[in-house]
């Protein structure tokens, strides 16, 4: 007995600093949370960068198709003495200014489709990346649903800890009360302490995991201070509002499925690039150059020594080591990667899709039951309580009792739970929220 009171004493001493702890946390509605992880996850944040990076070689692309322009301008003087044997002394030497500025400009008429087919490569990198950042986007949408439903499980958990606690408490007097009055033994007075033990442990572990819960939704939305769940969001999961047909089209062109065949197309554009060095390369260039020598500063130099230059120049490699081959070798086969990668998207998305929605109708049917199942078992724990109480059963019908309702709360809770993350895999998906 001196121990069970003993585990008591620590039980009631962590129970509010648990408490103490959860109410630090702020309150976060579910879209908010969303929004903010959105923004500050670094799986989002480095898709946005990828995609930045993918449009800056687009431009770089389409600057392929300008000239280059160099200039390049020098000005310069040298000042020194020069020994003059006739008046053995040295003599001031006086230099000229000598300067130097040079225009160069040289342009590709023609390069085999590679500039073509390299702009159309980066193009669907473009939209890859894309493609990448919405499939990011809700994976990370995805991840804090879970875990914000995760913060309302927890929450249930507790309140039905303490459902569990004031049941144990309340069948611990009854018991006592048989006790002292002889209609029972010392061993039923014991047992409803250990329940009432087990449900404060069932409420510390509760709060344990809500407190696990709340930091991890707030490192999952990049907040510096502790967040929690809206404590009067529902519980339920809610219709998914469109057909099974439906759903299977979206799944089909999901974020993750635009990903892949985005994908393939750059593929297929850097393919055909890869052909290019089979081809003649044509190009032209440009110069004007001028130098000057005088005695005074001169920046455009002395025009008789100008000079202009042109050229328009072929070459075509008739052999380079199998490099051209190895290239086009090395592009097939990506090529031929990323169609099968597509294929399979596709495949994977549509048995993710049935998969989950198996998940949530199933998980949507056990919430109905376990429904009906925590009322049945309150009857019962309730009819159980007024029949020891007469004395009619004994404390171990009473104590069964408690234990079904119990499993049954769990069941309830673990139910809901699924129901909702199940909704939200079908939502990262089709890369939409459903209502």
């Amino acid at each position: 007995m001196k121990g069970i009171v003993k585990g008591f004493v620590v039980l009631a001493m962590l129970g509010p600093v648990a408490l103490a702890a959860q109410s630090d946390a702020r309150p976060i509605p579910l879209d908010e949370a969303v929004r903010l992880a959105r923004r500050n996850a670094p799986a989002t944040v480095q898709a946005r960068n990828s995609l930045r990076q993918s449009a800056g070689v687009v431009r770089q692309r389409y600057a392929s198709f300008l000239p280059s322009l160099t200039f390049g301008s020098s000005v310069g003087k040298q000042v020194g003495t020069r020994f003059v044997p006739d008046f053995n002394e040295f003599r001031p030497d006086p230099q000229p200014w000598r300067g130097s500025h040079r225009f160069n400009s040289s342009l590709d008429l023609f390069t085999g489709g590679r500039r073509y087919f390299e702009l159309q490569a980066a193009r669907a990198n473009v939209d890859a990346a894309e493609a990448t950042e919405i499939s990011q986007s809700f994976t990370v949408a995805l991840q804090v649903k879970q875990q914000y439903y995760a913060v309302l499980a927890a929450r249930e958990q507790r309140a039905a800890a303490q459902k569990q606690l004031e049941q144990a408490e309340q069948q611990l007097r009854a018991s006592t009360a048989r006790v002292q009055a002889g209609a029972a033994t010392r061993s039923d007075s014991l047992r409803t302490s250990i329940q009432v033990g087990n449900a404060r442990l069932a409420i510390l572990s509760a709060e344990n995991g809500l407190a696990s819960a709340n930091a991890a939704l707030s490192r999952l939305i990049g907040s510096e201070f502790l967040v929690t769940a809206v404590a009067d969001d529902t519980s339920d999961a809610g219709a998914i509002g469109i057909t099974e047909e439906e759903l299977l089209t979206l799944a089909e062109n999901g974020p993750a499925v635009r990903q892949a065949r985005a994908q393939f197309a750059a593929a297929q554009q850097s393919s055909r690039s890869s052909k290019s060095p089979y081809l003649p390369t044509v190009s032209a260039s440009v110069g004007w150059s001028y130098t000057a020598a005088d005695t005074g500063i001169r920046f455009f130099g002395n025009e008789e020594r100008r000079n202009l230059s042109t050229s328009i120049s072929i070459n075509f490699p008739i052999f380079n080591g199998l490099n051209r081959e190895q290239q086009v070798l090395s592009a097939s086969v990506a090529e031929d990667n990323a169609r099968v990668q597509l294929r399979d998207a596709q495949l994977n998305s549509r048995q993710q899709m049935i998969q989950q929605l198996g998940t949530f109708r199933t998980a949507e049917a056990r919430v109905q039951i376990q429904i009906s199942s925590v009322a049945a078992g309150e009857e019962d724990l309730r009819v159980q309580q007024e029949r020891y109480a007469l004395g009619a059963s004994t404390l171990l019908d009473v104590l069964n009792s408690q234990t079904t309702l119990d499993q049954a709360r769990r069941d309830l809770i673990q139910a809901r739970l699924d129901a909702r993350t199940a909704k939200a895999q079908i939502e990262a998906l089709v890369g939409r929220d459903l209502q």
